[in-house]
Order: C-alpha cells, then sequence, then structure tokens
C-alpha cells in the first residue's frame, strides 16, 4: 500500500525508477505528457482502492480519486518544474525526485481525508444535473488553438444554460484561442458565481501568456464572483496588473486563490492596491509564491480589510521575522479566522512571540499549521501559553520542525490538558527526546477524548518515550486512529512494548517504522528500572498541569 516515501510500494516508485539515469546521458526532466497521465491513472487506482487508509478514513469513489489525482498532479509538477527552473542541476534528477516526494505527500493527505462528507460537498456538485458547472480541466493537458477552444466552449453557447461556474483549468490558452472565448464569456457574465482559470498559459511566452490574462480580464469583469481562483500562472506583477479590471470590479468575493503565481514583492503591492473590496472575503490563499517581507507588508495592509475572513493561507512564501510581524498584526483584526496556515517560512522567534499575542484575539481558530517556521522553543512557548489562555476550540495543531526540544514540553502539556477539542497533533521533527514524550504522553492521558492523530515522528525518542505515547492514546480515546513515531531510535524491544501496548485498541493505529533506527538505543545503559524511574520523575512535574 501506500507510504508517504518512496520506497516499493510508493505509486511514485517505478516512475521514479525508471527515470534514474544510465551510463548514456538523459535528461529526466520535465516527464512526458504520457508520464503524466501514467502517473495520474495510477494515483487514481491507489486512492480509490481498498487499503488500511479506506478502512479507517473511508473509501474514495473513482470520480473523485481521479479528480484529486489530477490536482495532485498539477501542483507537484508545478512545485518541481519551479525547483528545476531555479536550481537546474542538469539531469532533472532532484526535480524527479521533488515531483516523488510531493506528490507521495499529496495523496497521503487525501487518504487521510478521505471522501467528501455530503455536507462537503459543492452545490454545483451536487446539482450536476442541473448542468450549473461548465468543466475542460479533465483529459489531456494540451495548447488550444482558436477551433478547439470554439468546439469546447460551444456549450456555453447555448440558449438558455444555467452554468454558474466555470473551469478552465489544465488547458493552454494562446491569443487566439483567448479572443474566441472572450465574446462567449462575455455572454454569461450575469449568471457566473465562481470562475477557476488556474493554469491556463502554461508554456505560453510572456507577452502572449499577459495578453490572453487581459482578455479573460476584459471578458468576466461584469461577474458578481464570489469565487476566483488564478493560481499557477506564474503572474507575477505583470500578470496581477493584467487582470486588473477584473479585480477592480469585484465587490463580493468570498474567496480567492492565488497559489504558486509568482506573487512578488511588487505583484504584493499592486495586489494591494487592486483589489478594492475584501470586506466578504472568507478565504485567501497564497501558498508557494516569492512574497517576501516586503510583499508580506502589502498582503497584511489586505489583511486588515477582511473582517470576515476564516481561511488564510500563506506557507512557502519566504517570508522572514519582519513579514511575520506584519502578517500577525494584520490578521488580529480576522477575529472570524478558523484555519491559519503559515508553514515553511522563516519567521523565527520574535515573529512566534509577536504571533502568540494575536493568537490571544483568534477566539474562533481551529486550525493551526505552523511547522518549519523556527521559532525554537522561546516561540513555541509562547504561542502554547497563549493557547491555553484561548477560548477557542482547537482541533488541529502542526508545528513540526521548529527545533523545540524538552524545555518547551511543560507549556504544551498545559495547552493540550487545556484544549481537550484537539484531534490531530503533528510535533514531527523537532527535538522532544523521551523526556518531552512522557510529559505529553502524561498530559494525553485520560484526557483530550478526540484525539485521532499524535504524530511524533523524528524526535530523536526511545523505548520509555514511546511506550509512554502508546499508554497515553489507548486511554479514553475511541477515535484514534494514527500513532506515528517513525524516525526515532526505538529499540526492538521498545517496539513489542509499543504494540503490546497498543493490543488494546480495536485495530492496529501504528504507524509504519520503516525509518526507525532501533541500534539508536543503547539497551544497555541503566536498564528499564531507570527509565521507569525517570517516568515517575517527569510525571511528577505534570502535578501543576491538571485541571481543577
Amino acid at each position: 500500500m501506500f507510504l508517504p516515501i518512496l520506497n516499493k510500494s510508493s505509486p511514485m516508485s517505478s516512475f521514479y525508477m525508471e527515470s534514474q539515469p544510465r551510463a548514456f546521458s538523459i535528461k529526466l526532466w520535465p516527464p512526458s505528457e504520457a508520464t503524466r497521465r501514467i502517473l495520474v491513472e495510477r494515483m487514481t487506482k491507489n486512492l480509490s482502492t481498498e487499503s488500511l487508509f479506506s478502512r479507517k478514513y473511508g473509501l474514495l469513489s473513482k470520480e473523485e480519486a481521479s479528480e484529486n489525482a489530477t490536482e495532485i498532479e498539477k501542483t507537484c509538477f508545478c512545485i518541481a518544474n519551479d525547483h528545476f527552473e531555479e536550481e537546474p542541476d542538469g539531469d532533472g534528477s532532484s526535480a524527479v525526485q521533488l515531483y516523488a516526494k510531493e506528490t507521495s505527500k499529496l495523496m497521503l493527505e487525501i487518504l487521510k481525508r478521505g471522501p467528501k462528507k455530503k455536507e462537503d460537498v459543492d452545490f454545483t456538485e451536487v446539482n450536476a444535473s442541473q448542468r450549473i458547472v461548465f468543466d475542460i480541466s479533465g483529459g489531456r493537458r494540451d495548447f488550444l488553438n482558436a477551433d478547439e477552444a470554439g468546439e469546447l466552449l460551444s456549450p456555453l453557447k447555448e440558449e438558455g444554460n444555467a452554468y454558474t461556474k466555470i473551469c478552465f483549468s489544465n488547458r493552454s490558452f494562446g491569443v487566439d484561442a483567448a479572443r474566441v472565448a472572450e465574446p462567449i464569456l462575455r455572454s454569461v457574465t450575469k449568471q457566473l458565481v465562481e470562475v477557476d482559470l488556474s493554469d491556463i498559459v502554461a508554456g505560453r511566452p510572456e507577452d502572449e501568456a499577459l495578453e490572453v490574462m487581459r482578455l479573460f480580464s476584459s471578458a468576466l469583469e461584469s461577474c458578481e464572483l464570489k469565487y476566483l481562483n488564478l493560481s499557477n500562472n506564474a503572474m507575477g506583477e505583470k500578470g496581477v496588473r493584467a487582470f486588473e479590471s477584473l479585480f477592480r470590479s469585484q465587490n463580493s468575493l468570498e474567496e480567492l486563490y492565488l497559489m504558486n503565481d509568482g506573487i512578488s514583492e511588487e505583484a504584493a503591492k499592486a495586489l494591494c492596491e487592486l483589489i478594492p473590496s475584501t470586506d466578504k472575503l472568507r478565504i485567501l490563499h497564497f501558498h508557494n509564491n516569492m512574497t517576501g517581507d516586503e510583499g508580506a507588508l502589502a498582503i497584511s495592509e489586505v489583511l486588515k480589510r477582511c473582517p470576515l475572513l476564516e481561511d488564510f493561507r500563506c506557507s512557502s512564501t519566504r517570508v522572514d521575522s519582519e513579514g511575520g510581524i506584519a502578517l500577525a498584526e494584520g490578521l488580529e483584526t480576522c477575529t472570524h479566522l478558523k484555519k491559519l496556515d503559515l508553514r515553511d517560512n522563516i519567521l523565527g522567534v520574535e515573529a512566534g512571540i509577536v504571533f502568540s499575542k494575536t493568537l490571544e484575539k483568534l477566539a474562533s481558530i481551529n486550525e493551526l499549521y505552523l511547522s518549519y517556521l523556527n521559532l525554537e522553543d522561546k516561540g513555541a512557548v509562547a504561542i502554547f501559553d497563549a493557547l491555553k489562555q484561548s477560548s477557542c476550540c482547537l482541533e488541529v495543531l502542526e508545528i513540526a520542525g521548529n527545533e523545540i526540544t524538552e524545555k518547551a514540553a511543560p507549556s504544551l502539556a498545559a495547552c493540550l490538558v487545556n484544549k481537550q477539542t484537539i484531534k490531530k497533533l503533528s510535533l514531527s521533527e523537532n527535538d522532544l527526546k523521551d523526556e518531552g514524550a512522557v510529559l505529553i504522553g502524561k498530559a494525553l492521558e485520560g484526557t483530550n477524548p478526540q484525539l485521532k492523530e499524535l504524530d511524533f515522528s523524528y524526535n530523536m525518542l526511545k523505548r520509555v518515550g514511546a511506550r509512554c505515547l502508546a499508554r497515553a492514546v489507548v486511554s479514553n480515546k475511541p477515535e484514534f486512529i494514527l500513532l506515528n513515531l517513525n524516525g526515532n531510535a526505538i529499540s526492538e524491544e521498545g517496539i513489542e512494548d509499543v504494540k503490546d501496548i497498543l493490543k488494546a485498541k480495536a485495530q492496529s493505529v501504528l504507524g509504519p517504522l520503516d525509518e526507525n533506527d532501533p541500534e539508536g538505543e543503547d539497551e544497555e545503559d541503566e536498564g528499564e528500572e531507570v527509565c521507569e524511574d525517570g517516568e515517575e520523575d517527569m510525571e511528577a512535574k505534570l502535578q501543576n498541569l491538571r485541571v481543577e
């Protein structure tokens, strides 16, 4: 079954192994369209096949699996292609590895999310029989000429059609094709409320791509949109300004997606200038851009005009401390915020402390993604303490890769005792070790009944910490499904102990251990009695963390 790493069971394994350079010179990137289609087919099969994940989370239909596989492949191709263009390595082998890694990671997220619940299904999908959605993103990824565009878009010209959402993603429009599309789009502007123009100029020269953007912008400026997706278009400032008439005309936008668009400092300033009204905006996503500190300052000004914002994503945007502080201050007015994703930036300790003060004002927050921000102990402790005092019903906390040590564990343990709504906790790639694991495990034991997932991978964990975490997740947690202890140094005896403790669960909840190093723990140190004594000492430290 699929695992989020490259191995024989991964859906990317055969693709990667087939792509290895031989004795002669070979260019591995970019993959051919045929290879990309094959990968989508393989992912679709994996996502819709019975597995451990489907038994825990539910099985995706082939239709939903295909939709997710297509989106995953497009996203990961763009990420890997950007890497190749920025750091060309001759044969493209590192781009292939990144392509494989990101694809596997996103597949795991989809598998763990499971099929969409009825209440989460988009209105347009529910009413598909009424021909609400017009979507040409399926099929092969290709360049459209004028004739092909006319044929593809002909249903939009039918009198009395009821399309309210269009999706042109995955089709690259040239100027001739865009000129054919322009009058057709104008004819339906009064009924459109959702427009997806992501990835519509792939492979086009800059001048042609900008003209296509201007044509679409002009055609759609009379729409009153609630949803606009312009992701994966390498826009930069010129592209943002090419959509000027569309941006300026929108006063009812509720969702705006600008991911992987090359949003630099100047592009972010242009957006701040051109988006006239954001007082209805609920979702704003800027993932994988070149925003940097100066760009973050501009985005923070946009945030100050978003009083109803519920979901903000600014991950992988090269934001440093100054920009992080600006974002934290901008978010203070977003008191309805429920989901925040700042992963993979360089905020640092100071920005983390400022952000903790903002958290005190975000009483509606229930999902926090703060991994890989260089928070260290001081920044992390400030955030844990703020969450402990907050009245928010936190369900997801991801704070991996922040160099958090056992010194921060008491603050996190106290926070967890006060957050009984937590469902997912990711502490991967930190330095919590056994002492931190015992403190956190003891805090979780008998509490947090809604907890479903705990990720403690890559934390220099050994036998005693692993056992304590195992005991924590079997107690009073009926819906718990995944304990990730991979990448640690748990001895073979320790693994057997963990498995024995977890037998209390009706089904296996222990994640893969293929990167655990059982030889990393010296079994001849002081023996198990010292470990048990250590647990008792650590347990004593937790007395002041109990909720009265």
